[in-house]
C-alpha cells in the first residue's frame, strides 16, 4: 500500500479553503449580538455540504492471483499481477444538522459522519503483468481466455479486500476526521471562539456515550435561538 501524499494534501486543503471562504462570507449575516458557536457551526455545515464528496485518503495496492485449469489430463496455469488505486470517500451531502451536537459545558462540537465509502479500484493497465506456464492446453484450447477472465475478477476482489483491511481503513478514517474537524474548527477560531471539535463515524461506537448524552443537537439549539429572536417582537406588539 502506498499513500498519495500530494493528492491527499490537495484535497484536504481544497475542502478547508472552500469551507472557510463560504463560511466567512455568510457568518456575518448570521450573527446577531456577536459570534455564536452554534450559528458558526451551522454556516460551516452548509459550506461543507456544498463540497459534495470528500476524498481524504487514497492508496495503491497490488493483487497477485493465480488460476489453474485442467482438461484432458493436461494442466494450464496463469498468474496475474494487478496494481490498482482505491479512494476512500465521504458523501458530505448526507451530513445533517442532527449530526452536529454542541456541548456548552466543555465547549466541544461533536460531528457524526456518514460511513466511509470505497471507490474503485482503478486498475493501472500499463503495469499489469501476466505469466503462464505454457503448455499444449493454452495453445490448443480457450483455457487462456478463461483463466484471464478468472484472474481479472479475482484480482479486483483482492484489491478491494486489501483496501478494507483494518490499517488502511483506520488511516482513511483518521484523515477524514482531521479534514472535517479543520473545516469546522477554523471558522470558530477565526471568530475568536476557543472550542474543540470531535469527529466520529456513525457506524463506529461512540467513544464516550455519557458525553453524547449531555450534548445538544444543533437543530434543537437553532430552534431555541429562533424562538428567542421572535419573542421580543411578540412583546412589542
Amino acid at each position: 500500500m502506498r499513500k498519495l501524499g500530494p493528492i491527499i494534501v490537495a484535497v484536504i486543503a481544497g475542502l478547508v479553503a472552500g469551507a472557510l471562504l463560504v463560511a466567512a462570507l455568510r457568518v456575518s449575516d448570521w450573527f446577531g449580538d456577536g459570534p455564536d458557536p452554534e450559528t458558526i457551526a451551522a454556516a460551516s455545515l452548509q459550506s461543507v455540504r456544498e463540497q459534495a464528496r470528500l476524498t481524504p485518503f487514497a492508496a495503491r495496492f497490488v493483487a497477485v492471483v493465480t488460476s489453474t485449469q485442467t482438461r484432458f489430463g493436461l494442466k494450464a496455469q496463469k498468474t496475474l499481477i494487478m496494481p490498482g488505486m482505491v479512494r476512500y470517500e465521504i458523501d458530505l451531502a448526507r451530513l445533517r444538522q442532527s449530526d452536529l451536537r454542541w456541548d456548552d459545558a466543555s465547549k466541544t462540537l461533536t460531528i457524526s459522519l456518514p460511513p466511509l465509502e470505497i471507490a474503485g479500484p482503478e486498475v493501472d493497465l500499463t503495469q499489469v503483468r501476466e505469466y503462464d506456464g505454457g503448455g499444449v492446453l493454452l495453445a490448443l484450447t480457450d483455457a487462456e481466455q478463461t483463466l484471464d477472465q478468472v484472474n481479472r475478477r479475482r484480482g479486483q476482489q483482492e484489491l478491494v479486500r486489501q483496501a478494507r483491511e483494518s490499517l488502511p481503513m483506520r488511516l482513511a478514517r483518521d484523515a477524514a476526521r482531521r479534514a472535517v474537524a479543520r473545516s469546522f474548527a477554523m471558522p470558530l477560531r477565526a471568530a475568536g471562539i476557543d472550542a474543540d471539535v470531535a469527529v466520529r463515524f456513525r457506524d463506529e461506537p461512540g467513544r464516550d456515550p455519557s458525553f453524547l448524552d449531555r450534548s445538544r443537537r444543533m437543530e434543537d439549539v437553532l430552534k431555541e435561538q429562533a424562538g428567542r429572536r421572535r419573542s421580543p417582537d411578540k412583546e412589542s406588539r
